[in-house]
């Protein structure tokens, strides 16, 4: 309970800034401590309770689908530039895959896709059956969805939008803090702080009792 009126603490005070011409994006920070990064890896994918952002995604399918913006096999080569790549990459926030498609898309796109943390993935991006069902609840899912992956002492990612209410921001964040905390190896004892922002703002800090 501490935590959420914490939250709720920082959110007040990170309203009280400058209004901004633009709906900024609410940053949560969780710095870690006595954390060892060889011995506890953290990747995971977390159901958040309420939408942060559309997200624009991308399809590796065998045919071209209306309902999403796809890549075909035939178009694969096109990617055999590493420029063309990167500018993929950038232009999408995650990648869905047909099942069968899988080791083709690893060949060609994996060296880029791979490194950003953004390969399609048994979790949540790989289709066995493409239809319009399945492209819109797996679209519904990964739009409600954030990726953890630990790769220095600090969990950085975008929780929500300025324009949310208190409470969804709230929700959101004690999900994923929740979830962190069950994946590290000595709990509470893991969390130096948690630093909120606004994209304009500096840092709340909240020390974890």
């Amino acid at each position: 309970m501490e935590l959420k009126q914490e939250l709720n603490k920082a959110l007040s005070e990170l309203r009280k800034g400058k209004e901004r011409k633009f709906d900024q994006t609410v940053d949560l920070v969780i710095n870690l401590q006595k954390f060892d990064l060889k011995k506890n890896q953290i990747n995971i994918f977390i159901n958040v309770p309420f939408k942060i952002k559309e997200k624009k995604i991308c399809a590796f399918f065998e045919v071209e689908n209306k309902d999403i913006e796809t890549i075909t096999p035939e178009q694969f080569k096109k990617y055999s530039d590493k420029k063309a790549l990167k500018k993929i990459t950038k232009n999408f926030d995650f990648f869905i895959a047909q099942a069968s498609l899988m080791p083709k898309v690893a060949t060609v796109f994996g060296r880029v896709l791979g490194p950003a943390g953004k390969m399609p993935s048994p979790q949540l991006g790989i289709l066995t059956e493409v239809n319009e069902k399945a492209i819109n609840e797996l679209k519904e899912k990964i739009d409600n969805s954030v990726r953890i992956r630990v790769k220095e002492p600090s969990v950085k990612l975008a929780i929500g939008k300025q324009s949310m209410k208190d409470e969804e921001i709230v929700e959101n964040i004690m999900v994923v803090y929740n979830a962190i905390l069950k994946s590290l190896l000595k709990g509470k004892d893991n969390i130096k702080n948690i630093e909120l922002k606004f994209t304009m703002t500096k840092p709340y800090k909240i020390l974890v009792k």
